[in-house]
C-alpha cells in the first residue's frame, strides 16, 4: 500500500513539473506588452559650443516660439497611462497629422492657427509620472468654487468686471499659462543686457524682467501679477525663480491644448522655478516647476518642453485692449436675456 502512495505521489510530482513547463512555454510564445519607449537619447553635437554675449554670460536670445506643441496636450491622454514618449509610429503619425493641418492651413480650408509640428512626449506635464494635473486640496477646491469668467462651465450670468478673469480683460495670462502654448499668438522672444534676460510674450504684451546679477528680494507684501522674478546662472542653464504672486491668476487655461476643465486656481504662496538650458544652435531645453502647496494636494506639477529657435517668427502687437467690446457685450447680452426671461410667464 505505501509503495503505491509513493508511486502515485511521484507520479504527480512529475505531472506537475510538466505542466508547469508547457505552461511557462506557453507563456513565453504568447505577445508580450510593449515597453514604454524611453526618453530618446539626446546626441551632443561636438561641433557646438555655447555661445557667450560679449559681458560673459551664455547667449539665449532669439526668438522662441511655442508653435510646435501644439499638438501636444498639456495633461497626458489615459490611453498612454504613465508612457512619456510616443512610440516611433505615433510619432510619424502625429507628424504626418501636424503637415497636413499646415497644409490645409496654406489653402485657407481651416481657420488661421499655427502648428509648427510635433514632438514625441505625450504631455507637457512631465510630474506627476501620470502626466496629469494634481487634486486640489480643501482649500484649493474653495477656491475654484469661487472662480468667475467666461470660460466658467454653465455660466450664464454677466454683470459686472468681478463676473471676469484678467484673461477675459486682457490684464494677463499669469504665469505658469504664459510659458505654455495655444493655437496662436506663440511668440517668445528672449533678449539679453548685461545683467538681465528679458522675455517678450507675444499674448498678451508680456515683458519679464529678470535679473541675473544678485538683487534683495521684494518686500513679501508686494504682490504681482506674474510675480517677482530672480535668475542666476548654474554653468549655461538659467535659473528662474518666481515668488510674490497676487494669485488672482489661474493654474491653467481653457486656450491650452489639453488643460483640464473646470479651470485651476492659484494663490499668492505659489513659486516657480524654471530652467533654460540651450542643446545646440536651435535647441533649448525647458522645464517649469510649479510649487503651491495651498492648493495643490501634492504641492506641486512640472511641464517640460524643447524650445525651438526660429527667428523668421514675426510677432506683431497684442492690442487686446484696443477695440475689445467683449466684456460690455457679455454684460449687456447677459442683462437682456435676464430682463426677458422675467417678463415672460413661466419661464424658469
Amino acid at each position: 500500500m505505501m509503495k503505491r502512495i509513493l508511486t502515485f505521489a511521484g507520479f504527480s510530482v512529475g505531472v506537475g513539473l510538466m505542466l508547469f513547463s508547457i505552461l511557462q512555454t506557453a507563456a513565453a510564445q504568447q505577445p508580450q506588452p510593449a515597453k514604454a519607449p524611453q526618453p530618446p537619447a539626446r546626441v551632443a553635437d561636438p561641433a557646438y559650443k555655447q555661445p557667450m554675449t560679449p559681458w560673459g554670460e551664455p547667449d539665449i536670445q532669439g526668438m522662441w516660439p511655442l508653435s510646435h506643441l501644439v499638438t501636444t496636450p498639456l495633461e497626458r491622454p489615459a490611453k498612454y497611462g504613465d508612457r512619456a514618449y510616443l512610440t516611433d509610429e505615433e510619432f510619424k503619425a502625429a507628424q504626418q497629422s501636424a503637415a497636413a493641418s499646415q497644409k490645409q492651413k496654406a489653402s485657407g480650408a481651416i481657420p488661421v492657427s499655427e502648428n509648427g509640428g510635433a514632438i514625441r512626449q505625450t504631455s507637457l506635464i512631465v510630474d506627476p509620472p501620470n502626466g496629469h494635473f494634481p487634486a486640489l486640496t480643501d482649500y484649493g477646491k474653495q477656491l475654484q468654487s469661487k472662480l468667475e469668467g467666461s470660460y466658467k462651465p454653465g455660466k450664464t450670468v454677466f454683470d459686472g468686471i468681478e463676473d471676469f478673469d484678467a484673461w477675459d480683460r486682457c490684464i494677463t495670462r499669469g504665469l505658469p499659462v504664459s510659458m505654455e502654448p495655444r493655437n496662436y499668438n506663440n511668440g517668445i522672444r528672449i533678449t539679453q543686457s548685461p545683467g538681465y534676460v528679458i522675455l517678450l510674450i507675444e499674448m498678451a504684451h508680456e515683458a519679464r524682467i529678470i535679473p541675473t546679477t544678485p538683487m534683495p528680494p521684494l518686500d513679501p507684501a508686494i504682490k504681482q501679477w506674474l510675480g517677482e522674478s530672480r535668475g542666476h546662472w548654474e554653468g549655461n542653464t538659467l535659473v528662474v525663480e518666481t515668488k510674490n504672486f497676487n494669485g488672482i491668476t489661474e493654474l491653467t487655461s481653457a486656450g491650452v491644448p489639453g488643460s483640464p476643465r473646470p479651470l485651476q486656481p492659484s494663490s499668492p504662496n505659489m513659486k516657480i522655478t524654471e530652467r533654460f538650458t540651450r542643446t545646440g544652435p536651435d535647441t533649448m531645453d525647458f522645464s517649469m516647476k510649479v510649487e503651491d502647496p495651498t492648493v495643490l494636494a501634492t504641492g506641486s506639477f512640472t511641464v517640460a518642453y524643447p524650445m525651438q529657435l526660429d527667428n523668421s517668427y514675426q510677432m506683431f502687437e497684442y492690442a487686446c485692449h484696443e477695440g475689445n467690446t467683449a466684456v460690455r457685450n457679455y454684460i449687456e447680452t447677459s442683462r437682456f436675456e435676464r430682463a426677458k426671461k422675467a417678463q415672460t410667464p413661466g419661464a424658469k
